[in-house]
């Protein structure tokens, strides 16, 4: 269902940061920082609790250039009318769907040392799952990939396939980061093996 961009590109940005400021939030580790610093990063979380991740990008990278990797359809318009608002530039497609003009903007933003920022198992899943090409992306040239494992205390769970979570104001929030180094991939076979590996290990229900 299309949305009103009045309620994108105003509304919609302005209750995000409200709900956003409102959560007790926790982050561990406590002394995480951005090293290379002069280096792209992928920061990812689940398609399910983007209500939080992106503006938590935001949180962590203030001084850095953020690009969001969006889906071309009609959720994914009025997700870039909200992001853009949010200071986000967008990169339209998705890493292992949108074809070499995706990755090719991808690779692009990641040498600029942009923070890239995409839900790795959207826009349609399956839930928990990385794709392959995002993964191929970092495992390129080394860029580090980081994940936020993020748990509500409380949250409205809408029955969709990514099992979306809306905070209730005010709820503490737990947020692991976990940063991983990919190894370069020799074959298809080997990168198949770590994708299952690693959304096994950070899926959850």
């Amino acid at each position: 269902m299309a949305i009103s961009p009045l309620i994108s590109r105003h509304i919609l940005p302005f209750t995000l940061k409200l709900l956003y400021a409102s959560l007790r939030i926790s982050v561990t580790p406590q002394s995480w920082t951005m090293k290379h610093s002069d280096k792209g990063m992928i920061f990812t979380f689940w398609h399910g609790k983007m209500v939080t991740g992106w503006l938590l990008a935001r949180a962590l990278f203030p001084e850095k250039t953020i690009a969001a990797v969006v889906s071309r359809s009609e959720d994914g318009r009025t997700l870039s009318d909200t992001l853009e608002q949010l200071d986000f530039t967008l990169i339209r497609g998705s890493s292992s769907r949108g074809g070499d003009e995706v990755k090719h903007a991808m690779q692009e933003a990641l040498q600029r040392a942009s923070i890239i920022v995409l839900t790795p198992d959207g826009p349609r899943g399956p839930v928990f799952q990385f794709k392959y090409g995002t993964l191929r992306i970092a495992s390129s040239n080394s860029y580090p990939l980081i994940f936020a494992d993020i748990i509500y205390e409380k949250a409205w769970k809408l029955n969709s396939w990514d099992q979306f979570e809306i905070p209730k104001p005010f709820s503490k929030t737990a947020i692991t980061l976990h940063r991983f180094d990919l190894p370069e991939f020799e074959s298809e076979e080997e990168l198949r093996i770590y994708t299952a590996t690693l959304s096994n290990r950070l899926g959850h229900e």
